[in-house]
């Protein structure tokens, strides 16, 4: 048998354990070092931002440098067909990042860093390499693209009278087909127009045809256009359609024409185009390889 004092005693001491484990419950779930959170403090908050900052600026600074040692020392000194060496030797040079801030910085800067810190390194380090490469190896610090096609090249016949245009363009074949005698009647020009990212006037360019005759170089007419002003306006095409337009950019580019010969005979002419110009720091070269495809009309008996 217990007596009510007794229960009453032990009731108690029940209730105070539990409000003692509930008020200790309480304290563990609010924030603080219990829960191990580190305090806030502001000192310290600004000097992690100030060692961040300062490392933001040492990462491009030190990109940049790599860039401009890639663009005006590596590049230089390498071939155009082992260009791979120029971007992989520059990216793998941010593993000397963490050698480069320790060797740099003071000690008070480098107690703030983390493994997170060389995660962003790298990434600043390759996008800003990236764009300053791009930056330096175009206009107006370097060129490293040959002069290519405008828009479009394109074959035209001249019998003294009338200019006839292909519109056969965009194409690397042109089939022209003639009448029963298997010739490309009158003279036979080859028409395209170069455009450059600096001055497409500065390459060289050479057109060789090859056919059932030994391949020849061919030069190109520097006054054709000028000539033919008025008769290009009235030229027309094999099926009646628009005169392609060969100089899209306007003055900005180059005009060639090139007489193939006269009167053509049937078959396959290879027209080969190399284009070579000495860029900044190689030199650029480009090639375009057509056929003119001179087929006999067939009549029907």
């Amino acid at each position: 048998m217990v007596d009510l004092n007794t229960a009453i005693a032990a009731a108690s001491t029940e209730r105070r354990k539990r409000t003692e484990g509930e008020d200790k419950e309480k304290k563990i779930r609010r924030s603080g070092a219990d829960l191990g959170l580190e305090a806030f403090d502001p000192a310290k908050y600004a000097e992690k931002e100030k060692a961040d900052a300062v490392s933001m600026w040492l990462v491009l600074t030190f990109s940049v440098i790599v860039s401009l040692l890639m663009r005006y020392v590596l590049m230089p000194n390498t071939a155009a067909d082992k260009t791979d060496i120029l971007y992989l030797l520059p990216l793998t040079a941010m593993i000397l990042l963490p050698q480069v801030h320790r060797a740099i910085l003071p000690q008070k800067y480098l107690e703030h860093f983390t493994k997170g810190t060389w995660v962003k390194s790298g990434f600043l380090h390759t996008f800003t390499f990236l764009a300053m490469a791009f930056l330096l190896v175009n206009p107006p610090f370097g060129d490293i693209v040959a002069p290519q096609l405008s828009s479009e090249w394109t074959i035209a016949t001249d019998d003294g009278v009338e200019l006839l245009f292909d519109d056969g363009t965009s194409k690397d074949a042109i089939t022209w087909t003639v009448d029963s005698e298997g010739k490309l009647s009158g003279q036979v020009w080859l028409l395209f127009g170069l455009a450059d990212n600096v001055n497409s006037d500065g390459a060289e360019v050479i057109v060789t045809l090859t056919n059932n005759e030994p391949s020849k170089e061919l030069s190109a007419n520097n006054t054709f256009w000028v000539d033919n002003e008025q008769r290009l306006l009235n030229a027309t095409t094999t099926t009646n359609s628009t005169i392609p337009n060969l100089f899209p950019h306007g003055d900005k580019d180059q005009q060639f024409a090139i007489k193939l010969g006269e009167n053509l005979p049937e078959g396959t002419h290879i027209i080969t185009v190399q284009i070579i110009e000495q860029g900044d720091p190689w030199e650029n070269s480009r090639t375009y390889k057509w056929n003119l495809i001179v087929v006999k009309e067939v009549v029907q008996g």
